[in-house]
């Protein structure tokens, strides 16, 4: 279908399609782009404009194997290298920039700014002082490679200019004690370097070619196809061999199923009780009202497929919502009594204002989001709210994208959020008007301080002609987020795990009367989870044994068994 005479109108298509796709396609459509530009690009020049146009429409969408592409491509091609440092500060001189925007133009403008040093605008000053206004927005993992940039942008500055050398020596100095090892080194070496005079264009020296190799953006897209075929083979064998599996699970309470809770040093799993249908019918008509009034409830039986219900599309029909009225006085189960309400109900609901419908079930919506880290959290027919989010030990960044899905703006513009005591969250500002087809994004900064299972809201609203909406949404910051994987060979596994007598620290429970689970689909639950099997470990076919570790600020990291 596509080929050297055509693809150039199929990427701009595409480019054009990003501005109002769903965001659920958005990486999908952005890796396609990409190696199509690459594929079938008429000469380098255009393919810096699309990858640099891709990462500007979709950023937290493009996956890092994208622009890591483009600057082998730039760093290869001597006749390249200007024009990308043209482009590369363009768009880094736009108001809003996207990380990974500062990333790649970050290293482009390092590396090659040297050479439009005699065109306007272009002296080192200059170009340092762009790369050092985006210092501000970045994450720690961005700051390095803006410490980089500005290494080498001293090392090309000949003769030195003392007033830029002392400006950039002043921001070594600032990070030589932060408490980021990567950041705390570069800034350490760099100051080191810098005061070597001429030695110094020996040791940070132009980044060589790089060896001819197969493209691994092309390599990702056939391994992913592989992948599907290799799921689906693995799926389709599941079902048609029964397993003895022991499953432990929860018993489903009448106001919903809770999320896992770690206690001590063990962590039973909680799978869902897919037999009984009229459990089931309780649990999905609270959730469904969490986030609004019914007027009708969606009857359709639970799915044979447990997978299938959490990791599913997560645009599905649902009955419409209308405003909550949230009140922050959950309360943690950790330090309360049975009678206590669970936190993944914690939304009570009034007979709602709102006359705006949303598309999609918003508790599946939910739900879908505590298992995957990009999606759309709630959509109706004037605004979409999508998420992307990233973990890292017990701190979480989140980034709300806020996209008005018409040609006139949507004003009065509000998010709260409604943190749990065991979260520590912090938003960044919210514009009080969305232009028409436009999409702001809104990065949110998470902590979590303590095991809960208590769930953060998102008290948002809007106006758009003379409806005013108001909504309350549970943002998927919950507690699996804060897991990491631990692999453990036997030596670890078993001498921890006798060495935990009972309960709080070891807990053990049996549920009879559920529908057996095959091991791989067990295993790709848990692995949602993000809590890694250890195969081999248990003589038992039959059983499964897993292990990950649980990050909080208070408690730093816990080792949880699951046997």
């Amino acid at each position: 279908m596509c080929d050297i005479t055509n693809a150039k109108d199929i990427v701009e298509e595409l480019l054009q399609y990003l501005n109002s796709a769903d965001f659920t396609m958005r990486e999908e459509l952005s890796l396609k782009a990409a190696i199509l530009a690459e594929k079938f690009a008429p000469d380098l020049s255009w393919y810096v404009d699309v990858i640099l146009q891709l990462i500007e429409k979709a950023g937290d969408f493009i996956s890092d194997d994208i622009w890591f592409r483009v600057v082998q491509f730039v760093t290869n091609n001597d006749d390249l290298q200007p024009y990308a440092a043209a482009k590369a500060k363009e768009y880094l001189e736009k108001p809003a920039v996207d990380e990974k925007m500062v990333k790649v133009c970050a290293y482009i403008l390092g590396e090659y700014s040297h050479l439009l040093a005699r065109r306007p605008g272009c002296s080192p000053k200059e170009i340092f002082s762009i790369i050092h206004e985006k210092l501000p927005s970045v994450s720690t993992t961005t700051i390095p490679l803006l410490l980089s940039a500005y290494a080498k942008i001293l090392m090309h500055t000949q003769p030195p200019d003392q007033v830029l050398q002392n400006q950039i020596w002043t921001i070594f100095t600032k990070y030589e004690s932060c408490i980021d090892a990567e950041i705390q080194q570069r800034a350490v070496e760099y100051f080191a370097l810098s005061r070597k005079g001429a030695a110094v264009m020996d040791i940070l020296a132009e980044m060589p070619k790089f060896p001819e190799r197969q493209s691994s953006l092309i390599k990702k897209a056939e391994d992913a196809e592989a992948d599907t075929a290799e799921q689906s083979a693995l799926k389709l064998r599941a079902q048609q061999q029964p397993s003895n599996a022991l499953v432990v699970t929860d018993q489903h309470p009448s106001n919903g199923e809770p999320p896992p809770v770690f206690v001590g040093q063990l962590s039973v799993v909680k799978a869902p009780n897919m037999n009984n249908t009229k459990d089931h019918y309780s649990t999905e008509h609270v959730l469904s009202q969490e986030n609004g009034n019914l007027s009708q409830v969606d009857q359709q039986p639970p799915s044979a497929d447990p997978l299938s219900d959490l990791l599913g599309p997560l645009a599905i029909e649902g009955p419409p919502g209308a405003t909550v009225q949230y009140e922050n006085s959950a309360v943690s189960e950790l330090e309360s009594g049975p009678d206590v309400v669970d936190g993944s109900a914690i939304v009570p609901v009034e007979v709602g204002t709102n006359t705006i419908q949303p598309i999609g079930n918003i508790a599946v919506r939910f739900h879908a989001l505590c298992l995957k880290d990009s999606g759309v959290l709630y959509e109706d027919p004037y605004i979409q709210i999508g998420i992307k989010a990233e973990w890292r030990a017990h701190q979480g960044r989140l980034v709300l994208f806020l996209g008005n899905k018409n040609t006139s703006p949507l004003v009065s513009v509000q998010a709260l959020i409604l943190p749990p005591a065991h979260l520590k969250m912090e938003l960044s500002l919210v514009p009080d008007t969305i232009p028409p087809r436009a999409q702001v994004q809104c990065p949110l900064e998470v902590v979590n301080l303590r095991p809960s299972r208590d769930v953060a809201v998102l008290d948002f609203s809007y106006k758009f002609g003379t409806h005013m909406v108001n909504i309350k949404l549970r943002l998927p910051a919950v507690l699996n987020k804060f897991l990491q994987p631990l692999p453990v060979s036997a030596e670890e596994f078993f001498p921890q795990w006798r060495s935990l007598s009972g309960p709080p620290s070891k807990l053990q429970e049996v549920v009879r009367g559920v529908r057996p689970m095959a091991l791989p689909e067990m295993a790709n639950l848990l692995h949602s989870y993000r809590i890694a099997i250890s195969p081999g470990l248990d003589p038992n076919p039959n059983n499964l044994v897993a292990s990950t570790t649980f990050y909080s600020e208070d408690t730093r990291a816990i080792v949880c068994l699951v046997g």
